[in-house]
């Protein structure tokens, strides 16, 4: 064989569209098993991502289990903390340091 023909289609040239279909699925519709059409997504709430230090997290978790413990047996910490800005008065903090 020739060189050329070697050089007529290079699989490689495909590997996003070919992981695209094949592999992730972006060209496929979500494969529902009861038959029922999508729903729409909820528009009272949206998930977030937020950094806390390691010492506030087992904060926040040690306090969602003391709640759990005293009978609040539906509390978890986005609870918490809604909870938490809710009852936040910005006048009463303290003025920043310069």
């Amino acid at each position: 064989m020739s060189e050329a023909k070697f050089l007529k289609h290079d699989p490689l040239s495909e590997t996003e569209a070919i992981l695209r279909q094949g592999f992730y699925g972006a060209d496929r519709p979500p494969e529902r098993s009861s038959g029922e059409p999508p729903r729409a997504k909820p528009t009272h709430y949206k998930v977030v991502c937020i950094s806390l230090y390691t010492k506030d997290i087992e904060n926040l978790e040690a306090t969602v289990k003391e709640l759990k413990r005293r009978g609040y047996t539906k509390a978890n910490k986005s609870q918490l903390i809604r909870y938490a800005l809710s009852m936040l008065d910005i006048d009463k903090l303290p003025p920043p340091n310069p």
